[in-house]
């Protein structure tokens, strides 16, 4: 096992207490060890989808067993349409059935919607337990896994239903990347755009000119890409936690996405469905008179490159994105804000103490009238 890069998570509040971020080839071999320093517990439930588990978890279970802990695998059908109150009941009822108490530690194992869905599980579970995360997706890697996000869907809107729940530790091992579909390997490159247009200008034009090893999955490239986008998330979250103030800016890209997500029936991956928000809401940025003429241009080149959707798929009307953005978290006295920037790393500063910028829907359906025409 390499050295591993350690990113440290600072959290602002006097109560919350820091982690670390650990990335490194050959971390999942030694997890037991991690665990023993980082969230010593007599128990482990590994909360995970039905296809990360057919992959890794009779490896896990053996590594765990065999450095003395007793370890019990809860797994659910893989997909964001199960990332549920309904899973989480069924993932809780189970191991109540199990008789995990509270000396039990979870492992939240796979991608967003184990990390999200377990996070929540170990956020509620006899009041709190703590927990360690282990991405096995990029987009998980560079972003679910960090922050202390968790939570479910609903009917309503994507995770609606949550808790900050801070991690234990996040253990990041690019060597799990080389199960990861190709698909999934560019929407998580679309979080890394999302990063250097927001934060690092100098980062994106690095994923410019690295696409190509990106995309093939360069061990050395992926983990620069992952240490720099955990370094930009965490310098966020350092500054505000709880989403009250600058980490807002995390979410530039995402409620035009969250919106197609849903009416696709999460058919899109959420890489895809960020690929196309960052876009058209640059665009909408530049439509309000808050974002440099051209900046849609320069993301839309970028993730054209890597592969990812830039434009609303066909049939997707305006006015049902639209309707979707109204449910989001971030919608405030019955105007939708979104996370703007200025031009690529400099995001829009904040206005009377609000990060998010208000924008009439009449700007957005102007916006997207357009993209459902490109597309």
């Amino acid at each position: 096992m390499s050295t591993p890069h350690r990113v440290k998570v600072a959290l602002p509040e006097a109560n919350s207490r820091g982690y670390e971020v650990l990335v490194g080839s050959g971390l999942f071999g030694n997890l037991a060890t991690v665990l023993s320093r980082f969230c010593p517990a007599h128990r482990y439930a590994v909360v995970t989808d039905d296809r990360v588990a057919e992959l890794y978890a009779v490896r896990l279970s053996r590594m765990l067993h065999g450095a003395g802990y007793r370890a019990d695998v809860f797994a659910f059908t893989a997909g964001e349409e199960q990332k549920t109150r309904e899973t989480w009941a069924l993932v809780s009822d189970a191991m109540l059935e199990a008789g995990c108490g509270r000396d039990t530690a979870l492992i939240a194992f796979g991608g967003g919607v184990p990390g999200d869905l377990g996070g929540f599980v170990a956020a509620t579970y006899m009041r709190g337990l703590p927990f360690v995360q282990v991405p096995t997706s990029l987009m998980a890697m560079i972003d679910a896994s960090v922050g202390g996000k968790t939570g479910v869907d609903t009917p309503a809107g994507k995770n609606l239903v949550g808790a900050f729940h801070q991690p234990q530790c996040v253990v990041i091992d690019p060597e799990l990347l080389q199960t990861l579909p190709d698909a999934h390997l560019r929407a998580g490159l679309a979080e890394a755009v999302k990063h250097g247009a927001i934060a690092d200008a100098e980062y994106l034009e690095w994923i410019d000119q690295n696409a190509e090893r990106l995309l093939a999955g360069e061990p050395q490239a992926l983990a620069r890409l992952i240490v720099r986008s955990v370094e930009i998330k965490a310098e966020i979250v350092a500054r505000d936690e709880k989403e009250t103030g600058p980490r807002k800016l995390l979410n530039f890209g995402h409620t035009i996405a969250h919106a197609i997500e849903a009416l696709s029936g999460y058919a899109l991956l959420h890489g895809e469905a960020v690929s196309v928000g960052v876009v058209e809401e640059a665009r909408i940025g530049e439509r309000s008179g808050v974002t440099a003429a051209g900046t849609a241009a320069r993301l839309r080149k970028v993730l054209t490159k890597l592969g990812l959707p830039t434009s609303l798929p066909i049939g997707f009307a305006a006015d049902e994105v639209i309707g979707w953005t109204r449910t989001d978290k971030k919608a405030r006295n019955g105007r939708v804000e979104y996370a703007l920037i200025q031009d690529i790393g400099t995001p829009v500063a904040a206005r009377e103490g609000r990060w998010g910028h208000p924008v009439a829907d009449e700007t957005v359906a102007e916006v997207l009238a357009g993209a459902a025409n490109r597309g």
